[in-house]
């Protein structure tokens, strides 16, 4: 497992003590990638003093990795953490699939359907999706309480 940590410039406008941070990991299309995801993030917003976040957090990156993990991308997904401002933490994971997640709301009795549509809950409307040549990155903001 390989973990990246990242100091990155504050940015305008920051209170002086916002020390912004940035840590991804790579890991294989695999069942077992979920877990280790989970850690990740669970460990990363822990050590940054964020463990509010903890719980939306990891439950944001298991439905995350296991939507990239169903496209069949034999190569390795990127997730990463690091604050997009001094309120918001941002929860990232890169596939090699160029096909956008679509928010569906699913109906009472469907037991599928429902992973981006509590990730839209959790991060109030705060995700979206970028296409990249070789892929695309999902990403949730979370606001950090003050």
């Amino acid at each position: 497992m390989q973990k990246f940590l990242m100091e990155t410039h504050a940015p305008t406008g920051a209170a002086p003590n916002f020390v912004p941070s940035e840590a991804e990991i790579l890991l294989p299309y695999r069942p077992e990638s979920a877990g280790r995801a989970r850690r990740f993030v669970r460990d990363t917003l822990a050590e940054w003093g964020l463990g509010r976040l903890i719980d939306s957090g990891v439950l944001i990156t298991s439905e995350l990795v296991t939507n990239a993990a169903k496209t069949g991308c034999r190569q390795q997904m990127t997730v990463s953490v690091r604050h997009v401002s001094q309120g918001a933490v941002r929860i990232a994971v890169r596939d090699g699939s160029c096909i956008l997640p679509v928010l569906i709301r699913a109906s009472v009795d469907e037991e599928c359907h429902r992973g981006l549509a509590l990730v839209d809950r959790l991060t109030r409307g705060r995700w979206g999706a970028t296409v990249e040549p070789a892929g695309k990155v999902v990403h949730a903001d979370l606001t950090i309480a003050r």
